[in-house]
C-alpha cells in the first residue's frame, strides 16, 4: 500500500514563516522576556509585602460569654448570643482570619445590670480590646447595645449525665455504672430557664483503644443558657473498664399468653445463650438473671408453626452474643 503526501504552495509558506521566526527570537529576545517576568514577580511580591502590612478593618462574628453576672437578678437576652465585632488589623491577620473558621467568644461584663437593664459595647471597647491580640484593635460591637429582660430568679437541683465517646482494646468494655461526684449540682436563674432543665451534660469524655478505668475531671456545660449559673462547675468521673470474656449459660423458655390453653410445650424447653461478661463478675450470673420467652399471642391467626424466642431480661454491662436455637417448636394442648 503506498501513501502520498501533497504539499502545496501554501502549506511551504506556512513551514518557511514558523521557521522563520524562529531564528528572528534570539538570545536577545529571551533574555528581555527573562527580565519581563523578573520584574513581573518581582512587582508581585512587593504589592503582596505591601497588601500584607497595610490595616483593614474586618468584621469577624462572636459567642458571648457573660461574667460579672448580677447574682441577685435573673435574666433573659433579648437579642441573639452572637454579635458582629469590628476588628482593625493588618493584611496578613485579615488573612489568616479568613483561613480559620472557628468562632471567637467575647466576654461581656454585666456588672452594669445591677441599676440598668441594658449594656453598651461602646463603654467596654477597653475590656473588650483586653480579650483580643494586642496586633488586633476593636473598633465596634454590633449591635452596640444588649437589651435584657428581668425575672424571678429560682434554684433547683439537677443530675449530671456523662456522654462518651471511647473505644476499646479488644476484649475490654464497660464493666460497670459510671460514677460522678458529684452527681447532682445546683442551678440558679430565672424560674422558666431552670425549670425546662432535667439534667446537665458533661463535656464528652474520649478515649481510643482503652483497657483501664477512666478517671478525669470534667466540665459542666450549660445547655446553651448563658444566663444561669451551676455550682460547682466539674465533677469528678470514673468509668470502670475491664477485660471481658465468653460465657454459655442455659435459660429456661417461658410461655406468654398462653393461659387459656390445657398445656403448651415448647421443643426444646431451654435455650443456650452466648453472653460477654465482665472477666471478675464471670461466676456472678446464672440463669435466673435472664429470662427467655416465646409469645403465643396470634399464633393460630398467623398459622405459624415455630416461635422466635426473645430475651426480655439480661443484666447490666453484659452483652448477649448468640441465642441457640432462635426459634423454637411447640405443642399446644386445647
Amino acid at each position: 500500500m503506498a501513501f502520498f503526501i501533497v504539499v502545496t504552495e501554501s502549506t511551504l509558506s506556512f513551514v518557511n514563516f514558523v521557521y522563520m521566526k524562529q531564528r528572528r527570537f534570539t538570545k536577545i529576545h529571551r533574555r528581555k522576556i527573562n527580565i519581563f517576568l523578573r520584574c513581573l514577580v518581582i512587582s508581585f511580591v512587593a504589592w503582596l509585602l505591601i497588601a500584607v502590612s497595610n490595616q483593614y478593618t474586618f468584621t469577624i462574628k462572636a459567642g458571648i460569654q457573660y461574667v460579672n453576672i448580677p447574682e441577685k437578678r435573673a435574666f433573659h437576652p433579648l437579642q441573639s448570643d452572637t454579635v458582629n465585632v469590628s476588628v482593625r488589623m493588618s493584611g496578613w491577620n485579615v488573612l489568616m482570619s479568613k483561613l480559620r473558621s472557628d468562632t471567637n467568644n467575647l466576654q461581656v461584663d454585666l456588672s452594669g445590670l445591677n441599676s440598668r437593664n441594658f449594656i453598651v459595647f461602646s463603654n467596654q471597647i477597653g475590656f473588650i480590646n483586653r480579650q483580643f491580640p494586642s496586633e488586633k484593635r476593636v473598633m465596634a460591637v454590633s449591635p452596640d447595645t444588649l437589651y435584657f429582660d428581668f425575672s424571678k430568679q429560682t434554684q433547683k437541683k439537677v443530675p449530671i449525665k456523662v456522654p462518651t465517646n471511647i473505644s476499646f482494646t479488644k476484649q475490654y468494655g464497660f464493666i460497670g455504672e459510671t460514677r460522678i461526684n458529684p452527681s447532682m449540682v445546683t442551678i440558679t436563674g430565672p424560674t422558666e430557664d431552670v425549670s425546662n432543665i432535667e439534667y446537665l451534660e458533661t463535656d464528652t469524655i474520649k478515649g481510643d483503644l482503652v483497657f483501664t478505668d477512666i478517671r478525669t475531671i470534667a466540665n459542666i456545660n450549660k445547655n446553651h443558657k448563658t444566663n444561669i449559673t451551676i455550682y460547682p462547675r466539674m465533677t469528678e468521673v470514673v468509668i470502670p473498664v475491664g477485660e471481658l470474656t465468653e460465657k454459655i449459660i442455659e435459660v429456661p423458655v417461658k410461655i406468654v399468653n398462653g393461659s387459656k390453653y390445657i398445656s403448651v410445650r415448647t421443643v426444646p424447653s431451654k435455650v443456650t445463650l452466648t453472653i460477654l461478661v465482665s472477666l471478675k463478675d464471670y461466676s456472678k450470673w446464672t440463669a435466673s438473671d435472664f429470662e427467655a420467652i416465646v409469645d403465643l399471642e396470634n399464633w393460630e391467626d398467623q398459622h405459624v408453626k415455630s416461635l422466635p424466642v426473645r430475651i426480655t431480661k439480661v443484666p447490666d454491662f453484659v452483652q448477649t452474643i448468640k441465642i441457640e436455637p432462635q426459634n423454637v417448636d411447640f405443642f399446644v394442648r386445647k
